[in-house]
């Protein structure tokens, strides 16, 4: 699991080491790793770094220290360094002077770097490039690497308000932040050097795929199809049997428990998925350790009836699609309900649930978290989970493939599977958003792919993860 620390977090961990170390060498150590993938970076690029040509964008900052500091050590390695300082008369002293030492050069704009290393603002700046950096940045043409953050690109949010930094690399010192896992245009590849804090949990996670290894429903010699947990599926109509078809294969695919399907597109399911368990109504499916509901259900007087004998059973369940919109018109149906809630909204539903997204999606979806007391799954690129207790995570695996229809469909089978096997929620949303974003990369392989498709890579994603 990654674990990602707010500025707050990576000053106070900073602090100790500040006092006991000697005079600017946390500063040192976070440049010593910046160059050392600069280094890295040159070579794989232009096969080699004697000769090569590296810009610094120095800000007034700490950054800018590190960004100098760094070209000090690149300038031993032969790389001919130069700097451009946005404010002359505030550039890091001893970063300055290690350069110049080194043979570095001050210059008034670039000059065809191979590599350009941004240190313009740190982790405490908000806002975009003011226009003096902004200029510059835009008639970059080389790679740029980050130095901690990508300058102009808001470190709590991912949001970017006007000219910002996109670079090929990002260098995190000591701690990754929430930019990193929400900003991965912008942030490009991430590299964490490590400096010597110490952090505790981070103020937002994200599952790799050992976690999903660790998580996952796997069956054991003493299961069997009712052990596994069984699923209820509410989806479907005669208007929209796909949606049905693509819910329930997606269940089937992630575990070997049992799924019924409860609704008025039996006759689609189990043509496509014969050893499903149908019924035309809620009451009639069977016992369930947890529900599914809304993908193509409808939103008329009937599909609410059966939304709300869904939710009166007081079992795990997710909710997506025509569900919640039927929750939005009637936010009493989950009044009472003590087992877990997920819900799977993407921005405009969200906006019907609770209002605009925003800027911070994080902020967003923990704020609805804590209105409907429900784990909520803000879809989107980088898919934001937000528990009622505070915890988030985000969904480092997204993809934008995945941006099709039916894609959610299947995602919530998934969801609502890994609640009946008995998983927490948090760890259900996250563990179906990964794969999700998983089988979409691979189902698309580079080129557009369709739901379906989405759902076939399912078994292979989960393959490679629990033999790995």
């Amino acid at each position: 699991m990654r674990h990602y620390h707010h500025p707050d977090s990576v000053r106070t961990a900073e602090a100790p080491l500040l006092a006991s170390l000697p005079d600017g060498a946390l500063m040192r150590r976070a440049a010593y790793g910046l160059a050392r993938v600069c280094a890295e970076e040159l070579f794989a690029r232009t096969g080699g770094t004697a000769g090569r040509r590296v810009t610094l964008l120095v800000g007034s900052g700490d950054n800018g220290g590190d960004a100098l500091f760094a070209g000090a050590f690149l300038r031993r390695r032969g790389v001919a360094v130069e700097a451009v300082l946005l404010a002359p008369d505030r550039a890091h002293a001893a970063g300055l002077r290690a350069l110049r030492r080194a043979g570095g050069r001050v210059v008034g704009t670039p000059t065809r770097p191979d590599l350009v290393i941004d240190g313009i603002v740190g982790i405490s700046a908000r806002g975009a490039l003011r226009p003096e950096a902004a200029e510059l940045v835009a008639g970059i043409a080389a790679p740029i690497v980050a130095a901690d953050t990508p300058s102009g690109v808001d470190v709590r949010t991912g949001v970017v308000h006007g000219p910002a930094v996109t670079a090929a690399v990002t260098v995190a010192f000591g701690a990754l932040k929430p930019v990193h896992a929400l900003a991965p245009a912008r942030c490009g590849r991430v590299e964490l050097i490590d400096i010597g804090l110490a952090l505790g949990p981070g103020e937002l996670r994200s599952f790799e795929d050992a976690d999903l290894a660790a998580l996952w429903p796997v069956p054991g010699p003493a299961d069997d199809k009712y052990s596994l947990g069984v699923l209820g599926i509410v989806a479907g109509s005669e208007a929209y049997p796909g949606a049905a078809v693509l819910a329930t294969g997606a269940a089937i695919r992630a575990s070997s428990g049992m799924v019924r399907y409860a609704g008025t597109a039996g006759e689609a399911v189990l043509s496509a998925w014969p050893e499903t368990v149908a019924s035309a109504d809620v009451a009639t499916a069977g016992r369930v350790q947890a529900w599914a509901a809304g993908p193509g259900m409808g939103v008329d007087g009937a599909a609410a009836d059966r939304l709300a004998r869904v939710l009166d059973q007081d079992l795990p369940t997710v909710l997506d699609a025509d569900a919640l919109t039927l929750l939005a018109e009637h936010p009493g149906l989950l009044a009472g309900r003590t087992a877990p809630t997920v819900l799977t909204p993407h921005a405009g539903e969200f906006a019907r649930l609770a209002g605009p997204v925003g800027n911070d999606r994080v902020a967003a979806a923990s704020e609805a978290a804590r209105e409907f007391d429900a784990t909520v799954l803000l879809k989107g690129h980088v898919t934001v989970i937000a528990a009622p207790d505070g915890a988030v995570v985000a969904d480092t695996a997204g993809s934008s493939w995945a941006a099709t229809p039916g894609s959610g469909d299947v995602l919530t089978g998934l969801v609502g599977k890994l609640l009946a096997s008995g998983l927490a929620p948090l760890d259900a949303a996250a563990c179906a958003a990964r794969v999700h974003g998983l089988a979409a990369a691979r189902a698309a392989d580079g080129a557009p792919t369709h739901a379906s498709a989405i759902s076939a890579a399912v078994p292979g994603v989960l393959r490679d993860v629990l033999r790995d």
